[in-house]
């Protein structure tokens, strides 16, 4: 894929890129948002720049990809490339937006290198950045056309439900009466909600469920911890929004989708908010009458904070071979585990695929885990909620 000059030029130099990212990346924004504020105001997430870890997403996946081109020249790295289309198609991301991030993505380089952006370096790398871009146009364009587009569409809030004192499930249907395409369990949508300043601000949200054939059901979490800001959008829509508003939404994407048969064993481990991908997966999973061994793994703060329980512990109950385990840091009921969740002596039948969704740290532990016990790395599938920090390790 890259032409061999620029593979010698890239090897070269991808240790003084890769130092540089970090301060390449942050110049970077700052430059494209100055030139271009309507894009942190109306697409990006404001929240995850303020806190810069959208910095470190994309220098993690650019340091990746360049990685993956020089170990693997015959294989483009899909998996990777699949996550971010799937993020840039529920945003709306067109190809023209590219262009402008590789003008200012390159100022940023010639400014924080200097002399050593020789032209030599600069096409190399140039050729770096152009197979990714159009790798992800191609990408997004196909499922904008399995979509039907990029348009975002109102939605009406037709009821509201709040699952813990932090999380609030949103059940909406199309305010135009159109039909409802198909979502696979485990992929978000992206909702757009106008803020007091003006700015219209996006975020994914996990679809939770499939409540009706014209519905779409999301959970929220208020995002509030302490010691950061809290949640623009989360906020706004527990504070605001109610039964007979409407939201536009995007159509699903996502690719941590359900792909098993009925013969194929399950583990599906969640912490936190994660739980929401994991419920829709589950309630498919019953509904279809899967056979084959499912394990159920959940982690929370108290039974107090998990969020859709009720749901978690009825769909599982309707499969004929479930086996569920909850860990909570305090208040463990009978049969739940105190503290973290452990799958030290949780059994892991030969062939399990897993999915995964929650904090990093969760999720590093429980892959690391399941490996241990024999599960096939490539079998391991998982969601981060925000950036994907897993490639800024």
């Amino acid at each position: 894929m890259l032409s061999e000059q620029s593979a010698v030029t890239v090897r070269a130099t991808l240790p003084a890129v890769g130092a540089a990212l970090g301060e390449i990346t942050e110049r970077f924004y700052a430059g494209m948002f100055a030139a271009r504020p309507e894009l942190l105001r109306d697409l990006f997430n404001r929240g995850n720049q303020a806190a810069g870890t959208q910095r470190q997403a994309l220098a993690g996946s650019v340091a990746a990809f360049a990685t993956h081109l020089l170990d693997h020249p015959d294989e483009r790295p899909d998996a990777m490339l699949s996550r971010i289309a799937h993020k840039h198609a529920s945003l709306g991301v067109t190809p023209d937006q590219y262009a402008i991030v590789h003008e200012h993505l390159f100022a940023a380089i010639a400014e924080v290198l200097g002399d050593a952006v020789t032209p030599e370096v600069a096409a190399a790398w140039d050729e770096v950045y152009w197979l990714m871009a159009n790798a992800l146009i191609a990408v997004e364009k196909r499922l904008y056309e399995e979509r039907g587009g990029a348009a975002w569409r109102p939605w009406e809030v037709v009821e509201r439900v709040a699952e813990t004192g932090d999380v609030v499930t949103f059940r909406v249907r199309p305010a135009d009466g159109a039909p409802v395409r198909d979502f696979r369990p485990g992929q978000y949508v992206s909702v757009r909600v106008p803020l007091a300043d003006g700015a219209r601000q996006i975020r994914q949200y996990s679809l939770s469920g499939a409540p009706g054939p014209d519905l779409r059901q999301f959970s929220v979490k208020r995002v509030h911890e302490d010691g950061a800001p809290d949640g623009e959008v989360s906020g706004h829509l527990h504070a605001r929004v109610r039964v007979g508003d409407v939201l536009e939404l995007s159509e699903a994407y996502g690719d941590l989708v359900l792909d098993a048969d009925d013969d194929t064993p399950l583990v599906l481990a969640s912490a936190g908010i994660g739980v929401t991908p994991m419920v829709a997966m589950l309630g498919h999973l019953a509904g279809s009458g899967h056979r084959a061994p499912v394990t159920v793994v959940h982690g929370d703060r108290s039974p107090a904070d998990h969020a859709l329980r009720t749901d978690h512990e009825a769909y599982a109950a309707k499969l004929p071979d479930a086996t569920v385990r909850f860990w909570y840091e305090r208040d463990a009921p009978a049969g739940a585990g105190t503290g973290y969740v452990d799958l030290a002596d949780v059994p892991v039948a030969p062939g399990t695929r897993a999915y995964l969704c929650g904090p990093l740290p969760f999720m590093r532990t429980v892959r690391e885990q399941l490996i241990t016990k024999g599960v096939a790395p490539a079998d391991v599938h998982y969601e981060v909620f925000g950036p994907d920090l897993w490639l800024a390790k």
